[in-house]
């Protein structure tokens, strides 16, 4: 099988939704020799961003976006052993990673919080639906480096600026930089709003994190 075969396989077996079909293309993947960063990326990901394009549209409902993510995790945690021993040891930045209070959305959020992870940050992922100030209290605590602040909709958007108002009345904004992310989100709201950077996706999550951190 060539490369692109082999994230085709992974991809469709997250969109299955099936967690043994995803087991199996991993496993398979890995005795071929793909490295865990682009199994995760070209094919996992690639399939779960397939799944959130059908949820969008109506064609697959909230249970299979669900149990597609808990496939994906369960791939990904096989992968785990995997990763580069210098990414475990050495640490690149501490991120607090989120979507905003008043948006449920995760599955975006969730697979740039695995690929940072996957590329030796350490990272804290409050998950969806997350108060503001609750993602002030996690930057103290954890004494984070950057946070990501996702919005799915154009309604939640202003939470982004909120956090980053936040975190100027409270001391904290010249130690920390701001990523945003989300489909109503970019380069200009970014600027607009005084965000440090706008990825549209999760490669770019990562290579923004580490040109900023690094």
């Amino acid at each position: 099988m060539s490369k692109e075969e082999m994230f085709k396989e992974l991809a469709d077996a997250v969109i299955s939704c099936k967690k043994d079909a995803v087991d199996a293309a991993v496993e398979k993947a890995r005795s071929e020799g793909l490295e865990p960063a682009e199994i995760i990326e070209k094919g996992l990901a690639a399939g779960m961003n397939e799944v959130g394009i059908l949820f969008e549209r109506g064609k697959l409902f909230l249970p299979h976006v669900m149990l597609a993510a808990g496939a994906m995790e369960s791939g990904v945690s096989i992968l785990e052993a995997d990763m580069p021993t210098e990414a475990a040891s050495k640490k690149l930045g501490v991120i607090v990673n989120g979507t905003v209070e008043g948006d449920v959305h995760d599955i975006g959020k969730s697979i740039v919080s695995t690929m940072l992870q996957s590329a030796g940050f350490e990272v804290h992922d409050i998950g969806r639906d997350v108060p503001l100030q609750d993602f002030i209290d996690k930057i103290k605590e954890t004494n984070a480096d950057m946070v990501g602040l996702s919005a799915l909709m154009t309604t939640t958007l202003p939470g982004q600026k909120a956090v980053i108002e936040m975190l100027k009345e409270q001391g904290l904004r010249d130690n920390i930089k701001v990523m945003i992310g989300g489909a109503p989100a970019t380069e200009n709201w970014a600027n607009k709003i005084g965000a440090d950077c706008y990825a549209e996706n999760a490669s770019e999550a990562v290579a923004k994190a580490k040109e900023l951190l690094l």
